[in-house]
């Protein structure tokens, strides 16, 4: 069983269908990429996912537990995280501060016996960020921003991570580092949907890939067959991807 299934997603915002009977699956100890081009759904999806967004049909199950009507703050601690396309972070705090907020709040509902303090250590230390704990991040460049704002999602020790965006503003280095945490993480039993536009980090970072167009799936697979799916060459990738990745 899946662990975080979307199953026939609808949405419609009066005469515009969003999403068009979308499904995807995000399995435990994966990373499963969800690409396409620009207005194909796939931040729409997200925020139905999270509960952001109200679906016009279709449903969605973490764990097997059916949460298509339940809150945001509620799938929260059922283990859903996220981070968005725009940096949602608090810019006055430090780097440090920002992820405490997030362990401190996720002790209010689950007490596992790890100390806010020390698992925000533990965080800022596994995403590369510990150099500039004590820095108030609007100070820090919007890559590593980023990174803090990573280190926030994972500090309520989700099931399931969803990363809009997330190479965004970070340097080549910085990306082949993300991407192997995200491989570690997986490799712990996380599972991860990534929403990407760098075709070489979801090539190289993803174990499954599914493609939106028009609001609808019209391709899955790995990432060889992606690669080499013609409908998605034609609304997407292009005939260059191969080159690329």
């Amino acid at each position: 069983m899946a662990l975080l299934d979307a199953s026939e997603i609808v949405v419609r915002f009066g005469g515009l269908q969003a999403l068009d009977s979308a499904s995807l699956t995000v399995e435990a100890g994966c990373v499963t990429g969800l690409i396409g081009p620009n207005g194909a759904g796939k931040t729409t999806l997200f925020n139905v996912v999270t509960g952001l967004q109200r679906p016009t049909s279709g449903r969605i199950t973490l764990d097997g537990r059916d949460i298509t009507d339940a809150k945001p703050h509620k799938r929260a601690r059922l283990g859903l995280a996220r981070t968005f396309q725009r940096l949602e972070v608090f810019g006055s705090l430090s780097a440090r501060e920002n992820v405490l907020v997030a362990a401190e709040t996720r002790r209010r509902w689950s007490d596992d016996g790890e100390a806010p303090a020390a698992l925000t250590q533990r965080l800022l230390e596994r995403v590369g960020i510990e150099a500039v704990a004590e820095e108030t991040v609007d100070s820090l460049p919007t890559g590593t921003a980023r990174l803090v704002e990573v280190a926030r999602a994972l500090a309520t020790k989700p099931q399931v991570l969803l990363l809009d965006e997330p190479s965004s503003g970070l340097d080549e280095d910085e990306t082949d580092a993300l991407g192997a945490l995200l491989v570690e993480l997986a490799a712990d039993g996380l599972g991860i949907l990534l929403v990407e536009h760098d075709m070489p980090f979801v090539m190289h970072t993803c174990v499954h890939i599914d493609v939106l167009d028009f609001g609808a799936v019209i391709a899955r697979g790995t990432p060889t067959e992606i690669q080499g799916d013609a409908s998605v060459q034609a609304a997407y990738l292009g005939s260059g991807a191969e080159a690329r990745s």
